[in-house]
């Protein structure tokens, strides 16, 4: 039998917060849930939300999206065996009560923490966890591809992914989605509507179709009339026609149902007899099934109800008023950009923005509000919204493109394809680039820099301080190509910034600090850490500020006349900003000491941005040691060399 994750003693706060939730504490695995009555469920669901508010607001994290799935969790938990079924939460926003009920209660305050639970979906962190994801729209693909897997093991499981809270608006979504329909395979997907985006019928009319729709008279019926009808193709032709006539006529499922699914729904997702009853009925369906649950988000939280979006994602908050805590007062990158973009856009009425979904994260509320017209929001669709700006493009717009690090990764194509190849004016607004602390490896900018340093046409910038992105994001506009600006999350050494839109000289470093024997060539957030360092050693400290094109004569001048170079950057060593000073030197033929400092060759784990940099060895004291290391060995090959 499975026991629960064992998990360090429990901490007083967390015996105190549990201790008022009499049924939910007594809850350890989804196999004591399943024990429960079903007239105790509503209670239960009172209980988990409530622990879900109290923890959260310690800790952090995605609320709103939990707390319109509470229901849903506690039902699909009741009707399914998990973990021998699988379940599949896209993204992981909305999976903190699915947490909560798998074994992990207890461990809840530390969670997004160093060494603590995940934020999201990890495999690692709990059996139940099927599918790691934190990025969005995957479940459909990854369940399709377990429901195949099980068939050919011959496996009886049921899979079910759960896909909502926009994810939906993917086309690696449809993607699997047409896959499927085209097949016979064991899939219940669970679309829960929390945004109204698809329709907006719920209640007793639509619960009651979903009871017939879903009942073994209404399928016994239609799969038997289905085998006579098939001697019968002008009479069964007929009969087809009417019955998506009638189901087109009130339910708002046809384009499930032609892609292949039976489709059920809407029904009220905070209805758990009705949702306990509908999932029971579609458990014993075959094939592939689409159930449509309309939730509110943040559910049952005045606060977050009036505000879901602003309770997305939160601080550690007040859960009696619902405060969130504050930042230090220190604008962050992404509102200097968001107020560079706005100051260009009202100079120049080419400027366009788009985002894909991100319009809070990536600082764009206040040019939608300003520049309604030039706003585009395409959805969690990073490929599109790549695509879209190059052919604005074409037609003589400035498309500025507000995107986290991680995100671009899943639009690669189109930004070597559809745009550096063509040598099209997008600007990439690149947020979050760097570690980006409790949201961990999932969301961390580790990579940029490698995989756009190799396009051609590409100018790549990295800014060391709030002035220098200013400056940076003009020249990125004013550049006559694809340009891209990588800024880390939060906020900078706290340089004022200057009113103007003054570009920089193009490919043009700065020397930061003269020294001697050790020059650090910093490029973009570690410029303070390397200034901290050079004042230590007595060294040289460039601020590169360009990755491509590389201020090739500032390296050489410095190579020249230094013992060691070193390269410090907050992106992974392989194929980064270290890697193209080291390809410089080679192909100039000029034989140099190189440390490279970066990211290590591993996915760095969820904890405080300071924390994660400390343990990649990005810290003052790390840089520090690391080359007083490289220092020593250097001084004593010369000795054994003379």
């Amino acid at each position: 039998m499975t026991q629960p994750l064992p998990s360090a003693a429990l901490s007083p706060e967390i015996e105190r917060i549990s201790a008022r939730y009499e049924l939910l504490r007594r809850i350890d695995l989804p196999a004591d849930l399943r024990r429960l009555p079903a007239q105790q469920l509503p209670r239960l669901a009172d209980e988990l939300r409530g622990f879900l508010i109290e923890t959260v607001s310690r800790t952090g994290g995605h609320l709103a999206a939990g707390l319109g799935v509470v229901e849903l969790t506690i039902a699909l938990h009741y009707v399914f065996d998990t973990p021998h079924d699988r379940l599949l939460w896209d993204v992981g926003h909305q999976a903190y009560p699915h947490k909560i009920l798998t074994g992990r209660r207890d461990r809840m305050l530390t969670l997004r923490q160093k060494d603590g639970l995940s934020g999201f979906l990890r495999r690692g962190e709990s059996e139940y966890d099927a599918f790691g994801a934190g990025h969005s729209s995957t479940s459909v693909g990854a369940g399709l591809g377990m429901a195949i897997a099980a068939r050919q093991q011959g496996i009886a499981r049921q899979v079910v992914p759960i896909i909502g809270d926009g994810a939906l608006s993917a086309g690696m979504a449809f993607e699997a989605l047409n896959h499927a329909g085209s097949l016979d395979e064991n899939l219940l997907v669970v679309l829960n509507d929390n945004d109204m985006s698809i329709s907006k019928p719920v209640g007793a009319v639509s619960n009651y179709l979903a009871r017939v729709l879903t009942s073994r008279f209404y399928n016994s019926v239609r799969d038997g009339s289905r085998s006579v009808l098939k001697s019968m193709p002008l009479i069964r032709d007929l009969v087809k026609r009417w019955e998506e006539h009638m189901k087109g006529m009130v339910i708002p499922g046809t384009l499930f149902e032609e892609m292949g699914f039976t489709y059920i729904g809407p029904i009220d997702g905070h209805d758990l007899p009705m949702l306990v009853h509908t999932l029971g009925n579609m458990k014993d369906m075959h094939g592939p099934r689409l159930l449509h649950v309309v939730t509110q988000k943040g559910r049952g939280y005045e606060p977050a109800e009036g505000d879901p979006c602003g309770y997305h994602g939160v601080t550690p908050f007040d859960p009696e008023t619902g405060e969130l805590s504050g930042g230090n007062g220190r604008p962050t990158y992404t509102r200097i950009f968001s107020d560079w973009l706005c100051d260009a856009a009202a100079r120049d009425d080419r400027v366009v923005a788009i985002t894909p979904a991100m319009c809070e994260g990536s600082g764009l509320n206040a040019f939608a509000e300003r520049f309604p017209k030039r706003y585009f929001d395409v959805g969690i669709a990073e490929q599109h919204a790549v695509t879209l700006a190059a052919g604005m493009a074409c037609e003589g717009l400035k498309p500025v493109v507000a995107i986290y690090s991680t995100f671009l990764q899943r639009a690669y194509d189109q930004l070597v394809h559809d745009v550096a190849l063509q040598d099209l004016d997008v600007l990439f607004a690149v947020d979050r680039a760097g570690q980006v602390g409790a949201d961990g490896a999932t969301h961390a900018g580790s990579f940029d820099l490698s995989f756009t340093r190799p396009i051609p046409n590409m100018l790549v910038m990295a800014p060391a301080d709030e002035n220098e992105c200013r400056r940076m994001l003009q020249t990125g506009l004013e550049w006559r190509g694809p340009a891209l600006v990588r800024y880390p999350r939060g906020g900078g050494p706290g340089v004022a910034v200057d009113d103007d839109l003054e570009t920089l000289p193009l490919g043009k470093g700065v020397l930061a600090r003269r020294g001697g024997e050790v020059a650090i060539l910093a490029f973009g957030s570690l410029l303070a850490t390397a200034l901290e360092v050079g004042d230590e050693l007595g060294a040289s400290v460039a601020n590169m500020r360009f990755v491509k094109p590389l201020d090739e004569a500032l390296v050489l001048e410095l190579a020249a006349s230094h013992d060691l170079l070193v390269t410090l950057e907050e992106n992974v060593v392989a194929g980064g900003a270290g890697a193209a000073v080291a390809e410089l030197l080679h192909h100039a033929g000029m034989v140099a000491d190189v440390l490279h400092l970066g990211l290590p060759d591993a996915f760095v784990e969820q904890a405080t941005q300071a924390q994660q940099l400390a343990d990649c060895g990005l810290d003052a004291a790390g840089v520090l040691a690391s080359v007083r290391e490289r220092l020593a060995a250097h001084r004593k090959g010369a000795i054994q060399s003379a």
